[in-house]
């Protein structure tokens, strides 16, 4: 699979850049991963590895979705059981094992929205 190129990164490295954004900015962010999401959902697809890192930035800002390996179709009320993502965005379902569904996407776009408007994650594990 091949996407279009994207001049201005991820947004990991941009976010780095400008040690965090206003809120206007995370807005601006959020409303794209937002409709990204719905996008999938509709399609029976959860996305299952939100983060900075596979958020690519175009040459006019905007963002695109990359990285496509941990993305399941889902039929119906199914749910997935794989242990997947990025510890730091896994939702409690995926880390307990208990099975997940697109609620686990929701969960990593809270801890997005909060690394956006604070240039960290809500937890550390390990501490």
């Amino acid at each position: 699979m091949v996407m279009r190129f994207c001049p201005g990164g991820d947004l990991f490295l941009l976010l780095r850049r400008h040690r965090r954004f206003d809120e206007g900015v995370v807005k601006f962010y959020a409303a794209q991963v937002l409709l990204g999401l719905e996008y999938l959902h509709s399609s029976s697809v959860v996305y299952r590895d939100l983060k900075p890192e596979n958020l690519m930035v175009t040459e006019t800002g905007y963002i695109r979705i990359s990285d496509m390996g941990f993305a399941r179709l889902l039929k119906g009320y199914q749910r997935a059981w794989t242990f997947c993502g990025t510890a730091e965005y896994m939702p409690p379902e995926i880390i307990d094992n208990i099975g997940h569904a697109f609620p686990a996407d929701w969960w990593s776009f809270g801890i997005l929205l909060y690394e956006l408007a604070t240039q960290r994650t809500p937890m550390v594990w390990g501490s």
